[in-house]
């Protein structure tokens, strides 16, 4: 009596057809790619919706915020003053009497715009001279790499702070004291991308192609840097909004009576242990809005760096 081996749990299970061919039945081993990411870490799709729901909603808010307003933001005396949440004033009035459910729907507007405006100023000033740096390297890598490194020294808030005390202040000038803050992060990524991707050995044949430096560029350097600046673009928007509302609370904000979610803050100051609610709402609205863009930077982060779906898979 022959005793037959015990087949192993690694060893694939084979059938022999009626063509002689013999096929295999065993699973795979594991799951690759975004689908595995996705059904290992569900959570992580989850908040990422949840995050651009949230934007989407502020997008909207900054656009038709007159329309869906109940009262006009600057309005007084739409109700008795430092009056709390009712169903007349959702989030009740300020000391002038201003609805201020109506100012916070308004603030959403400057804190998008200045989001945006000060991150597209930092993404481009910063790729020019990231891809600069890395492409040409020689004398100018040198000063561009010595003008970052000065930037990077100074504080990032006195920084800013020191613009508006030149240009002085107001929704643009704030944000383009911010984009000049976060340059130099846009440029350190860009420089480091470009050295990596100048060294491939397509670049070498597009070289002896007769392809001049701009066509390069065009062609292969700016598309193959893309990832690691748009996830820089979306963390940093978070980034940027936060430093709107910290220079806006020192007034260096949209002028008043505009609402922006740091004036708002600072002028509920006096009002804190009495009137609780008009700091509040629109700090809330503030964390609601830096926690969506870290949401939106954690989810392309995670779709477009393949190291940490490797981390996430593993």
């Amino acid at each position: 009596m022959t005793s037959t081996p015990e087949r192993t749990p690694t060893q694939p299970t084979t059938s022999t057809g009626r063509s002689g061919t013999s096929t295999s039945s065993a699973p795979s081993t594991g799951d690759a790619g975004p689908r595995a990411v996705r059904r290992r870490w569900p959570i992580r799709g989850v908040l990422a919706n949840a995050g651009l729901a949230v934007l989407v909603l502020y997008v909207l808010a900054a656009l038709l915020g007159p329309v869906i307003a109940p009262y006009s933001p600057n309005e007084l005396n739409t109700g008795p003053g430092l009056v709390g949440p009712s169903a007349s004033h959702l989030f009740g009035t300020d000391a002038l009497g201003r609805d201020q459910f109506s100012r916070v729907i308004a603030a959403a507007r400057p804190a998008v715009e200045a989001a945006l405006i000060s991150v597209t100023f930092a993404i481009v000033v910063g790729t020019a001279i990231g891809t600069a740096a890395g492409f040409l390297r020689g004398v100018t890598d040198g000063i561009l790499s010595r003008v970052t490194d000065l930037l990077f020294a100074i504080p990032e808030y006195l920084l800013a702070i020191l613009v508006l005390a030149i240009m002085g202040s107001g929704l643009v000038n704030a944000a383009l004291a911010i984009g000049l803050v976060i340059i130099p992060r846009f440029a350190r990524i860009a420089r480091g991308a470009t050295i990596e991707v100048a060294g491939r050995s397509y670049i070498d044949a597009a070289r002896l192609c007769g392809r001049g430096r701009w066509w390069i560029l065009r062609r292969h350097i700016l598309p193959n840097i893309s990832s690691p600046l748009v996830i820089m673009t979306a963390i940093n928007l978070s980034t940027a909004e936060g430093a709107y509302a910290a220079l806006s609370f020192l007034g260096f904000g949209v002028a008043p009576p505009d609402a922006d979610f740091g004036s708002m803050i600072s002028a509920a100051q006096q009002y804190m242990l009495t009137d609780p609610w008009l700091a509040a709402y629109p700090a809330l609205a503030f964390v609601a809005l830096v926690l969506a863009f870290n949401l939106l930077g954690d989810a392309l982060r995670d779709q477009l760096d393949p190291r940490s779906r490797t981390a996430a898979g593993a």
